[in-house]
């Protein structure tokens, strides 16, 4: 998978297009990120001894990786690609070439 914790992306297809996040986790056996402050559910939680609070939590639920595309700093929303330096494999961006 190409994306990683941190990265910076926006949504390109779904109910949330548009949206600009940062990664917080990656599931890398099922292909999904999740992302902060999009596709969020409301979710019932029962109050428990770790959270003595319950009620209704909005829960920010996992976005496939083709939905969304990495955010270069300098050209907006792009792809991915690589640049070998010595023994490193750099991620630089599709458009303008920029390190990522």
């Amino acid at each position: 998978m190409k994306l990683k914790k941190g990265d910076k992306v926006q949504v390109i297809a779904g109910k949330d297009v548009g949206k600009q996040g940062e990664i917080t986790r990656v599931l890398l056996d099922r292909d999904k990120v999740i992302v902060d402050g999009v596709n969020v559910a409301k979710r019932h939680q029962r109050a428990t001894k770790a959270t003595m609070q319950g009620g209704i939590i909005d829960k920010d639920m996992p976005i496939h990786v083709s939905n969304v595309a990495i955010v270069c700093s300098s050209c907006g929303p792009t792809r991915i690609g690589y640049r070998i330096e010595g023994t490193d494999k750099v991620r630089v961006c599709r458009k303008c070439g920029k390190d990522l």
